[in-house]
């Protein structure tokens, strides 16, 4: 493994109580080892998505039962959440992370607000970050009542949105976001209304840093291009992977907000764009 990042697995199987696997990571940055073998029956597989699909949705599957049965918890998150991080790379994925150390830069809870391409970021920021701090999500009220995903995202305690109302939204945010940060959780927000593997900086909204700024705690700016994991036609989350497109994500340095947060929100979209265009990706 490369000397800048460690991922270490503690205990590789759930005993009846708490002790289960932890996962963290100490330094800035990670690569994917080129050394990093490819799943034998993912070779098999001939480059199509049937190993990986298979391996995602058992994940899924065995996920779901811990959350109905009551059982999945923040350490259980991580250690499924690295599950998907280690298949990915079995699959020829090769993850490119920066800027881990200002996850970590402080113990106090952040509100960490980035762009939304795909899958790949929901299914593994809670190993990269959950480690450090205690985390969920604001998802669409879909996502929640979703027959594989729901359970374990209601177990999540996420801050719920219709996406529908962006004023009704911006007021349900505010209220739970608050109530989680002042408890110590921190927030991941995609502003964007849907994954989008094309940029649009109009259609990012404010709702992240209005937040911090309400809460008065600081936002940490991601940036992440994960196009390696395709968005399905007709279902979203079963979409082909494109084993040749790197995996980047970026976590830029904590700031606080002030006023309106209109100058921050630009600032995090700068970040954004400049890393996308970086890495080649769609910009409008």
């Amino acid at each position: 493994m490369p000397t800048q990042f460690t991922l270490v697995i503690l205990l590789w199987k759930f005993p009846g109580d708490r002790n289960v696997s932890t996962t963290f990571f100490t330094g800035s940055t990670y690569n994917t080892d080129d050394k990093t073998s490819r799943a034998f029956l993912d070779k098999l597989a001939m480059n199509t998505r049937i190993y990986f699909m298979a391996k995602y949705i058992e994940i899924v599957l065995k996920t779901r039962r811990e959350a109905l049965d009551g059982i999945y918890d923040t350490e259980h998150w991580i250690k499924s959440s690295a599950d998907i991080f280690r298949l990915i790379e079995s699959c020829g994925g090769k993850f490119h992370l920066t800027g881990l150390d200002n996850i970590r830069s402080s113990p106090e809870p952040m509100v960490f607000v980035g762009n939304h391409m795909s899958t790949l970021e929901t299914m593994t920021l809670p190993c990269i970050i959950a480690p450090e701090k205690e985390v969920t999500f604001a998802v669409k009220e879909s996502l929640v009542r979703h027959p594989f995903f729901g359970a374990v995202m209601r177990s999540r305690n996420p801050i719920v949105v219709g996406r529908e109302n962006s004023r009704e939204d911006l007021v349900v945010v505010l209220k739970k976001g608050q109530e989680l940060l002042a408890a110590g959780t921190s927030v991941i927000i995609f502003p964007q209304s849907t994954r989008m593997v094309k940029f649009i900086p109009e259609k990012f909204n404010s709702l992240g840093v209005k937040l911090a700024a309400a809460a008065k705690v600081k936002v940490v700016p991601f940036a992440i291009k994960t196009d390696y994991w395709e968005i399905g036609k007709v279902v979203k989350d079963l979409g082909k992977i494109s084993r040749h497109k790197p995996i980047y994500m970026d976590f830029g340095e904590p700031f606080e907000v002030s006023g309106s947060g209109k100058k921050e929100n630009s600032k995090i979209i700068d970040f954004i764009t400049v890393h996308l265009k970086e890495w080649g990706a769609e910009v409008a």
